[in-house]
């Protein structure tokens, strides 16, 4: 069935048509017009100089015939669309569903009933009603006939939610009509009637917690809109929830006045905000980028960005804000998880391919979603990353409207969100997408990862910088007669000056410190003003700020119920008291330090004992909030028991942070969170408990290890050496042999040919026990042979291998094991001069590895076939196989095989250009520390230096060539190098260089 979306959306779907593609713009909101003036006879004049009012009356219509044409083709024989000479009619049809029918059928339905007085089918056809309500109508198309019906049909859903309220109050089901009344609060954002109803419902539940965050919202919203407060009902509805403050005590007990100023007016930023609006219409225009608003703490930046959020929304962009947290307890990829859950990309995501939605749901999962994996299946899915990335960007484009992605605090950001930006902005899609960011200068510049992927997407170009420098004393006067509502003579313009050193958040905070005084009011730095003004709160509201400030990020009620001494009623009144004075805000679901240099102040006012008590219950209160999916919250829990004096507990959590980091590909965080492990147990005593729980931690690093830096990594090669150690200390078999799996491909790919042909016997022998590892034993003694010169007997090895193998991948080297021993196998045949049986070997990889739906396995067998194919003298099947291996190492980023495309296209190339290419590639393979097979790489090197004449070059060559083959035994080739250096020219049938060239074969 063909669907028309509209509500949220414009998109035009049909599974069961896999012709149905991308329509223009113009054609949707064609037919999003008769849709709306259904059953309507509309003039084909007057649609032609409706849509194309600029062009000429006859451009017009043909204009007309082509969208017509279009949208014929899309409907196909569906009768929807009816054509009477010069009108045009749509008419309801069973084979297509536009959602705007929908709705209004089923309100029509629900009205109908309610006026009969049947409840039951009233919320049946009111609860349809509304979850077809996805969005406002066409959004980003500001069309006068559009904006009618816009209105219209929103102020329906408006009134069918309130109508929805009303029954289910009066039937009792409290929850479900407090659901609702959120939904009309969405609706309609600037109507306190909503929020009132909601604040009652939620009272009538015994949440009043949850009505307090109700009406702060509430607030919130009409002061960032409106610029006013809420109304004398909303507030005394508020009270009569609330309650008063308990009158025994002190004044302060009494409830706060509200500070004069809610949200500072944007001043001395003309400069700033041109730049922003700028970059923004740019963006509107196809030009995606990052706009990175840098500068020193308090200085401004989110203030920038918030005025920039509002013009992208006044253009009818989706806008999805967020931000990073520096603490260590921080989870990989949030942001952009949190950037998905917003409103704007929901529908969009539902509406994804399930391939995609599934990549999605790895990191937002659904309610349908399958369960976690709970082990790292790193190394073999690492090539999955491309498509996790993708995935997820394909959920951020499909709105079909233009994006600002608003990240806070960039200093912070993890490697993962990092690589996540570099691969949404390098997209060559022409998209409407802008992320503006704001960074700490200094801090920005010291983190490794936030470095480097900055300088990357400033190399392509992608990055508009916006330094924000503090405010001028004019600026800075003006400020603070905003705040204090009276001008400053030029003595205190010149204190205030002096005392803030422009800085915003001093000149507000300074303001907020006592209700009734000035900005001028001084201290002696920011950090006394932040400190007297949570001095002001009374100790309820000190302590509720020093527990939220311990957890380090957003926080909510609930978990600060849980962590609190606090009942629920001194809770939510010492929470009301702290937004009250702007030390807090709302956030998200729950509330949020209004500036990060507050949460460190209030943090700072905490004894160190009683941090380490705070840190314990807020442990406990996550546990006990997400018990059953502690996994979502493992990082966080990891970090409070570490800094709450449970080491042991804070080691279980960081293993589930790591191994959740690495079923989403952030092996970065992975590790780190490993290695935080290791940290741990260094202070727990020595003894087989902690070695039982180290192994654990070496097996989970090594995957990471290895998709991060490659089997040459020394930190690999020590994690596995310390593995096998801790196995056999331990005896446990299993984890000793896997170990020296990993240890073979490590030593192997670093040029220890001799060990690693050890290191594989020894595997082999202990798999007689366990044969679950006997083909990789095999596999190991087979390879590292091959490479010691004796093919006979990798052949031997690689047949019982093959014959061990059932759809097995390795966990350990990545691939998939059929795939690998064929195309490896091919070389050791061709060494005994078996061409025939070399052929079909590498045959089988290759149909192999491209049939099992795992692009590395592929990659490997493409490399083998490629080395066959050169050694073979066959360079069109080389030629074939270079391109789509180094297509598909750029598609993926597959490193290694990469620099086996880049070696041999040299060599086909030939002359000085592959020459030079063919040093790029040994240059990389030294830096990767990758010396097998370095032998055979310097002879091609040798012969394209031949070729050309560089005969003093090509002895130093193979000279260099013959010492690799004695220092890392690799002796496979040493044959060769032997002849070309006894100058017998090129070997096995090869074609020079130059005849390569001569013939014109296209390069790679």
């Amino acid at each position: 069935m063909l669907t028309v979306y509209l509500l949220g959306e414009q998109r035009v779907s049909n599974p069961e048509d896999a012709r149905v593609g991308p329509i223009s713009s113009r054609a949707i909101a064609l037919l999003a017009y008769l849709v709306l003036h259904a059953g309507l006879a509309q003039s084909r004049n007057r649609l032609a100089g409706l849509f194309w009012p600029e062009s000429s009356e006859q451009q017009a219509r043909t204009n007309l015939r082509r969208e017509l044409h279009n949208l014929r083709g899309l409907l196909g024989s569906d009768g929807a669309l009816a054509a009477d000479g010069p009108t045009l009619t749509w008419t309801d049809s069973p084979s297509c569903r536009v959602d705007v029918d929908t709705f209004r059928n089923e309100r029509s339905s629900a009205v109908a009933a309610l006026a009969d007085s049947d409840a039951r089918a009233f919320l049946d056809h009111a609860d349809r009603a509304i979850d077809t309500y996805r969005g406002e109508l066409m959004p980003g198309t500001y069309e006068d006939w559009v904006l009618e019906h816009r209105e219209v049909l929103r102020r329906q859903c408006v009134e069918l939610c309130e109508a929805t309220v009303r029954v289910l109050r009066e039937s009792g089901d409290v929850e479900t009509a407090t659901a609702c009344a959120r939904r009309r609060i969405q609706l309609d954002p600037l109507e306190e009637v909503g929020y009132r109803t909601l604040m009652e419902l939620q009272a009538a539940s015994g949440d009043r917690a949850a009505a307090m965050t109700t009406y702060h919202r509430c607030a919130a919203v009409l002061e960032t809109e409106l610029a006013v407060a809420p109304s004398a009902a909303t507030s005394r509805l508020f009270d009569n929830l609330l309650g008063e403050y308990p009158r025994a005590g002190a004044a302060a007990s009494r409830r706060p006045e509200r500070v004069r100023a809610a949200v500072p007016a944007l001043i001395g930023r003309e400069r700033e905000r041109g730049e922003l609006q700028r970059r923004w219409r740019q963006s509107l225009d196809g030009r995606q980028g990052l706009l990175l608003v840098s500068g020193d703490a308090g200085v401004g930046k989110t203030r920038l960005t918030t005025e920039l959020a509002e013009i992208a929304r006044a253009d009818g962009a989706v806008v999805a804000t967020t931000r990073c947290f520096g603490l260590p307890g921080r989870v990989a990829l949030a942001p952009v998880a949190e950037w998905l859950r917003s409103p704007g990309f929901r529908s969009a995501i539902g509406s994804l391919n399930p391939m995609w939605r599934a990549e999605v749901e790895r990191l937002v999962p659904s309610a349908e979603a399958g369960p976690r994996p709970s082990t790292s299946r790193a190394m073999v899915d690492a090539w999955q990353r491309h498509r996790f990335f993708e995935g997820t960007t394909r959920a951020v484009l499909s709105s079909g409207r233009p994006v600002l992605l608003v990240l806070d605090d960039l200093q912070w950001c993890d490697a993962e969100t990092a690589a996540w930006l570099a691969f949404l902005l390098s997209l060559d899609t022409h998209m409407c997408v802008l992320v503006a960011a704001t960074a700490r200068t200094d801090e920005a510049r010291s983190r490794h990862d936030v470095r480097e992927a900055l300088r990357a997407l400033r190399s392509a170009r992608l990055v508009t910088d916006v330094e924000v420098d503090p405010l001028t004393s004019e600026g800075t006067a003006e400020l603070a007669r905003s705040l204090g509502g009276r001008a400053l003579d030029p003595a205190e313009e010149a204190v205030l000056y002096a005392a803030t050193g422009g800085y915003p958040l001093y000149v507000v905070e300074a303001a907020r410190m006592v209700p009734g005084t000035d900005a001028t009011g001084g201290a002696d730095d920011l950090g006394e003003v932040l400190q007297r003004r949570l001095e002001q709160c009374s100790e309820p509201a000190r302590d509720v700020a020093g527990l939220a400030a311990a957890l380090g990020t957003d926080f909510d009620l609930d978990l600060l119920s849980e962590a609190s001494d606090l009942d629920t009623d001194s809770l939510v009144q010492a929470v009301d008291e702290l937004w009250r004075r702007r030390i807090v805000r709302p956030a998200g679901t729950g509330y949020d330090f209004v500036h990060d240099l507050v949460r460190e102040a209030a943090y700072r006012s905490v004894s160190p004992p009683r941090r380490w008590l705070l840190h314990r219950r807020l442990a406990q209160g996550l546990e006990l909030l997400h018990a059953g999916s502690t996994d979502d919250v493992a990082a966080q829990l990891a970090e409070q028991y570490r800094r709450g004096g449970r080491p042991d507990r804070a080691l279980h959590y960081l293993q589930r942070a790591a191994e959740m980091a690495a079923s989403m590909f952030a092996n970065a965080e992975a590790l780190r969170h490993f290695r935080d492990c290791l940290d741990l147990l260094e202070a727990m005593p020595v003894g087989r408990n902690r070695d039982a729980h180290e192994v654990d931690v070496r097996q989970g690093m090594s995957a990471p290890l290895t998709t991060l830096y490659g089997y040459s990594s020394a930190e690999l090669e020590q994690t596995l050496d310390r593995t096998v150690e801790l196995g056999q200390r331990l005896r446990r078999p299993k984890i000793v042999l896997g170990a020296l799996i990993g240890l073979f491909a490590a030593h192997f790919v670093q040029g220890h040919t001799a060990h690693a042909h050890g290191i594989g016997a020894r595997a082999l022998e202990l798999s007689a026990a366990d044969p679950e590892f006997e083909g990789q034993a095999q596999f190991s003694v087979a390879g590292a042979a091959l490479a010691l010169g004796r093919p006979r007997d990798a052949i031997e090895h690689f047949d019982v291998a093959l014959g061990s193998f059932s759809d097995d991948y390795s966990f350990i080297l990545g691939t998939r094991l059929e795939v690998h021993a064929h195309a490896w196998e091919s070389h050791a045949y061709w060494m005994i001069g078996d061409e025939q049986k070399a052929a079909r070997s590498c045959a089988d990889a290759l149909a192999l590895g491209r049939t099992c739906g795992h692009p590395y396995s592929l990659a490997v067998a493409l490399g083998y076939a490629s080395v066959l194919n050169q050694m073979r003298g066959d360079d069109t099947a080389l030629l074939a196989s270079l391109t789509e291996l180094r297509e598909l190492c750029e598609r993926y980023h597959f490193a290694y095989y990469s620099q086996w495309s880049q070696i041999l296209e040299g060599r086909l190339v030939g002359g000085e250009p592959g020459i030079a290419k063919i040093r790029q590639g040994l240059a990389e393979l030294r830096r990767q520390r990758a010396f097998a097979r370095m032998a055979y790489w310097l002879s091609l090197l040798a012969e394209v230096q031949i070729d050309v004449g560089h005969t003093r070059a090509a002895r130093a060559t193979l000279d260099a060539a013959l010492i690799a083959a004695e220092q890392y035994d690799d002796r496979w080739w040493l044959p060769q190098v032997l002849r070309l250096r006894a100058g017998a020219g090129p070997f096995a049938g090869g074609t020079s260089a130059r005849t390569v060239r001569e013939r014109r074969i296209p390069t790679v």
